[in-house]
This record gives structure tokens, sequence and C-alpha cells, in this order.
């Protein structure tokens, strides 16, 4: 058992700096832990570094890498998840050198995004683990000059060359998803990740109360990434991981692990919490003890109060308390949290008239409304300021106007890699009086308002659905068309307009459950039921509606539908209705 937790480190520059203060304060705590789950039904193996284990693989691996590579260059990581990965990411950082976080080549249907990223990054040398090198040697012939297998690097390979590290440099590339475009390289300095780190634990309380950090977001992601490395490593806590694959063939195991670290904290995209609810045995929940959790951030894809509301049902017999449920907002050109809702708090539901939202206007529905729409409010900035302008005037728009939303604030990266026009674009906008604080804001690309200070995202701009000059949020069509019949698969399906002879037309690519075959479905009935539900609800008239199989429908590496790419293979014929054989 460690001993409580000491008191917050000094300011410090950059994630190597904690991570030395920290060994040197309390060498012997335990840093991160990483559950494997090698077998079927497995409890999990624990491998653990402590704060001193720690800092003595990030030297020695940082050493072996100023063998390869100059400081500044790049260094991708094909490390599958665990503490190898923690190691390879700090001793990038630590020999000053660029880290780009990625996966093996072994993650399904992300091969070509892979590929595409190796190119842009053009890494010095490549980081994995003994266990994949081979594959990794194959996938990287031709691309880079060195590989080096992180858990091979012995203690120590000789002294590591000081280098200095300015706040300003660049500490990693966060590649985006990828799902409207090419994958692109957000630059993000070591002050970028430590002032977001710091905002993170401001908002969830963190700083007073620590937690520990229970995640199985992969660490190549944004929010897995902050969140499971660099908060902990700025507080000091102690960080337990799992792999994502391990928790998608049984997600009891996330919630042992919740149960079983007081004060928890974790992160998960909507659609988990929706799994975990319809998953979890009657009898896996009684091993449940969930009154020590502290946070749920629910982030990185819409957040639904229905999706709370079944998982806080599910599990309320296992002590979780209805408060702990944080909504949050974040991208990756902010390194990752912008807004959120606070632990202790309940969540904030604004019931909106669906009309007025399509005009741009967030207004109450009225009473009894069944075509209200209800939003779940994302809280409030995390030490950063955000604002609401017309997207084409850059105007800043008052409490209520939906506009995109712009943010300013010390983690807001400084561009994306060799995309300057994009990078002037995107991060260098002003109002267009010049007022509200001046300097550089970065635009979203998401479409939001706030309403009694809370800060709601109702979309992309870009794949906003203009019908006869009425907005339609892909994502809400998508809820109306799940909810319509259970044989669409949830959070598994697209809505996007198409181009018609009178205007832009809607099409949904759903996939059918998992649970019944096509054989088992009437397909014209379905298709009938979902037309009539989007219609009763949006006024929308659906044009086409596809069911494909489990799997079809492409999302990008941090999970979320890749609508943009989905449209793309509709216009190009790759969707065809499932043989019923």
């Amino acid at each position: 058992m460690d001993s409580p937790l000491p008191p917050l480190a000094p300011a410090l520059r950059s994630l190597p700096e904690y991570v030395r203060h920290w060994a040197e304060t309390t060498p012997d705590r335990r840093a991160f832990t990483f559950v494997d789950h090698p077998a079927p039904h497995s409890r999990g193996i624990h491998r653990t570094l402590t704060w001193r284990r720690l800092h003595l693989r990030v030297r020695a691996l940082a050493a072996r890498l100023a063998q390869e590579a100059a400081p500044g260059s790049r260094v991708a990581l094909l490390c599958p998840q665990g503490t190898e990965y923690v190691t390879a990411f700090l001793a990038a950082l630590t020999a000053g050198l660029v880290a780009v976080p990625l996966y093996p080549p072994g993650l399904p249907g992300h091969g070509d995004r892979l590929t595409a990223v190796l190119d842009d990054a053009s890494p010095a040398v490549v980081l994995t683990t003994s266990h994949v090198m081979r594959e990794v040697r194959e996938f990287c012939t031709g691309r880079t000059a060195g590989i080096v297998a992180v858990d091979q690097v012995p203690d120590s390979v000789g002294d590591l060359p000081p280098i200095s590290q300015d706040d300003d440099a660049i500490a990693y590339l966060q590649y985006t998803s990828g799902s409207t475009r090419s994958p692109a390289g957000v630059e993000i300095s070591h002050g970028n990740v430590v002032a977001n780190a710091r905002q993170a634990l401001a908002a969830y309380g963190l700083e007073e109360r620590p937690a520990t950090c229970v995640g199985w977001l992969p660490l190549y992601h944004d929010m897995g990434l902050v969140l499971s490395v660099a908060a902990p490593v700025v507080r000091g806590m102690l960080s337990v991981l799992m792999d994502p694959a391990a928790f998608l063939q049984e997600p009891v195991r996330w919630l042992r692990l919740l149960s079983a670290h007081p004060r928890a904290l974790s992160a998960a995209p909507n659609f988990a919490y929706d799994y975990c609810a319809s998953a979890v045995t009657e009898a896996q929940k009684q091993e449940l003890r969930l009154d020590g959790v502290v946070a749920l951030l629910n982030g990185s894809e819409p957040v639904r109060a229905a999706t709370a509301d079944r998982f806080h049902a599910a599990f309320a017999a296992q002590g979780l308390a209805p408060d702990v449920h944080c909504p949050s907002y974040g991208l990756a050109e902010a390194t990752v949290f912008v807004s959120a809702a606070r632990p202790g708090e309940p969540l904030r539901r604004f019931a909106l008239d669906r009309d007025a939202l399509a005009a741009g206007k967030a207004l109450p529905a009225p009473a009894g409304d069944p075509r209200a729409l209800t939003l779940v409010g994302c809280g409030t900035p995390a030490g950063q300021l955000v604002r609401v302008a017309d997207p084409v005037s850059r105007a800043r728009l008052a409490e209520g106007e939906v506009g995109e939303i712009w943010v300013q604030g010390p983690n807001v990266g400084r561009g994306y890699r060799s995309r300057e026009e994009e990078s002037r674009r995107v991060f260098g906008a002003t109002f267009a009086d010049g007022t509200d604080g001046g300097g550089r804001w970065l635009r979203t690309g998401d479409l939001g308002t706030f309403l009694d200070g809370q800060l709601i995202v109702t979309g992309r701009l870009k794949d906003l659905i203009v019908v006869d000059g009425r907005n339609h949020y892909p994502q809400d069509v998508e809820a109306s068309v799940q909810d319509a019949d259970p044989a669409v698969r949830r959070d598994r399906l697209a809505a996007f307009g198409v181009p018609g002879d009178a205007g832009e037309r809607v099409v949904v690519v759903a996939e059918h459950a998992r649970s019944v075959s096509l054989a088992e479905i009437d397909v014209v009935g379905l298709g009938h039921v979902v037309r009539a539900a989007v219609s009763a609800r949006h006024g929308l008239r659906l044009a086409d509606v596809v069911l494909v199989p489990p799997g079809t429908v492409p999302r990008t590496s941090s999970g979320k539908v890749a609508r943009a790419l989905t449209r793309r293979r509709y216009l190009e014929g790759a969707y065809t209705p499932e043989p019923a054989a």
C-alpha cells in the first residue's frame, strides 16, 4: 500500500522534469501498472513500475535514443499498450526528440493510416517491443533507419548528454484521426502538455485530492495519453492501464479495476458506457464495489443523456454515485481537454426546440414537446478561454446562438506539421472587430453554444446536413435511427448528405446488430420504421437507408464513425445489401 500522496510538485517545464522530481521525492511509490489479460476470462496479471524504476528505464532508453537520432528528430512509437509504451514516450521527450504516438501494424483496419502518418512524420527511429518486432520490421522496411525494442535496452547504456528542454519546443506530434481528411500532425509543445495536464487536474478536482487513473483508452489517442500518462506524471498519481482489446472482450474488466482502486477516475467514449450497461451480467455485478469512483469522463464522441442514465441505473446497486458522470469536450489541436463538467454536479440536460436549433438558435422546447432534442452540457472551460463565433463573418455570438467553437489558452498546439497555410487558418483566427482579448484563436470546426454557462456541442461544421435551408446534425439523425429499431447496431451508423437533382439528399448507412442475422430482419419493414421516425422527429425525408454487416461502417483510430469516408464509399457504390442467405 502506498503512503498518502505527497504535496503538489513545483511548477516544472516538462514531463521528464516531473518524472525526475517524483523519482527523487517518492522513489518507491507506484507510478504505472499495466494489467495484462493474456487469456479469455483472465483476471489479469499486474506489472508495475515505481517512480525510481520508471526514471531509470526512461534515462536508459533516452541514452539509447541519443545514439540513434539528433535532438528534434521524430521517433515513432509502435508499441503495444503497456508500461513499455509509457517508457518509450517519456524517453523520447527526455532525449529531446519529438515523439509520434502510434500503434503496431497489426491494428485491424488502420494500416493505411499508419502508412500515411509514417510517410508524413519521417521518423529517424522507431520504438517497439520484442513481442511485435518482426511485424514492425516488415512494415517499416525502407521507411526508417533504426528500430529499437524498448524491452531489450539494458538499464545502463551510457550517459545521456545534457539536453536543455525549452517549454516551447515540440514534445510530440498528435495525429488527428483523419475522419474528414488525411491525418495531420498537431505540434504539441512541452508547455502545451504540462498546461493541459494541470488544467485537467484542476477541472476534475485532483490537485488537493488526487485519484488513481484507470484507463483502457489507447495511448496513441489524445485523451488516453493526457489522462493516463501526462496528468499522473504531473501530479505523481498512480496510473493503471489495460489494453483496449481486453475491455472490448470483457467490459467488466474495466469495472473491476475501478472497483479495486479507491478514488478511481477514468474516461471513455459514450459507446463504452452503453456497452457496459448491456454486456456486464448480473453475476459479474455482484463482485463490484463502485462507491469509490470519483469521476467518469465521457468524451470523444457525442454524449447522450440516455446513455448516462442507463449506465448509472445498471450499476447503482454497486454503489455508483449518480453525480460522477462528467461530460467533457476537447480536441487534439488543444492537446485534448477544453471544457468539462465537474465531479459532484448533476448531469446538465437541455431540452431544445428542434426547429429553432435548425435555424441556429438554442431555445427551450415547449413543455411536453415530443420532438424536443435533449443535449448534455459539457461543463465550463478548463483554464482557457472559449467563445462561439460565426464561422463566416467571424463575429462573436451571444449565448444561445449556435456557431463555431473557438479556443484560446496555453494548451493550444503550435500548428500542423508542414501545413503552414492550414495552420494559419485553423490556429490563427481573429474576431472581425479585433476585440475579445485579441491574440490568435483556435477554430475547432465544432458547432456549439453556451447555455447557463455550460458549453453545448451540437455537431461538426463539416458534417452538417443542410436541406431546404435547415440545418440537421448527423448524430441527431443517427440517434433517431438507432432508437427506431433494435436491429440497428448502436453507434455504428452514419448519416450524411449527398448531391441530388433537387438539392441535398440524406442517406443513412447502418450496421445491423450482431445479435441478429440479416435473414431474421425484415429489411423493408425496418426501412419504413426508420424513415417514419426520422420524418416525425426531424421533418426530414431519407433518400436511402442501407443496412450493412457488423464491422462495415468505418471508424477512425479514436473510435469515431468516419462519416466522410462512409459517404465516399457510398458514392463509389461500395455498400450493397447483404445477401440474406
